[in-house]
């Protein structure tokens, strides 16, 4: 019997083909490298509709590649009402999109809606779309979604591990 997932994450830009992909496939590579990939549901969506079925970009599967991260198998979709009920956080990539989702999401799952550089990394920094810039863009996206993937795994996995050793890690 597989132990159910302890924390649920959901990944949120606007169109799921550029930056709520790269999202996902980086957290989870992130928490499969710690060995506690099992103990997350882990999702992205869209806020809109527009690409639901498609891959994501081509732009954010070859940065993903080449940092050993495989977004082949992912296909967009938008938020559901039930998402906001299912995910513990709904982790939007801007500040536009966490306003949207906010006020979709009904007062008593309003909490879960946050940004996600807000609370990996306590910034109020928005993710930039990359999706009408060139490879540059995506390589700054990668790198923030990175950095932030990094804090927020520690962020929410370290406990779970029991692990309490009043120090910081030496493994990255």
């Amino acid at each position: 019997m597989t132990a159910q997932p302890r924390h649920s994450v959901l990944f949120v830009c606007l169109g799921n083909i550029c930056r709520s992909p790269l999202a996902e496939g980086v957290f989870r590579h992130v928490l499969e490298n710690r060995g506690v990939a099992g103990r997350f549901l882990v999702d992205s969506a869209g806020t809109g509709g527009w690409h639901a079925g498609s891959p994501p970009d081509p732009r954010s599967v070859e940065i993903a590649a080449r940092h050993g991260v495989d977004l082949t198998a992912q296909r967009a979709r938008r938020i559901a009402d039930e998402d906001f009920a299912r995910f513990d956080l709904v982790l939007a990539m801007d500040r536009s999109n966490r306003a949207e989702l906010k006020a979709r999401a009904g007062a008593q799952n309003r909490d879960r809606v946050q940004l996600l550089m807000h609370v990996a990394l306590g910034d109020e920094r928005d993710v930039p779309d990359p999706y009408y810039g060139g490879a540059e863009g995506f390589e700054t996206v990668y790198r923030m979604i990175r950095t932030a993937s990094e804090a927020l795994a520690e962020k929410l996995a370290v406990p779970w591990d029991g692990l309490d050793k009043g120090h910081a890690s030496s493994t990255r």
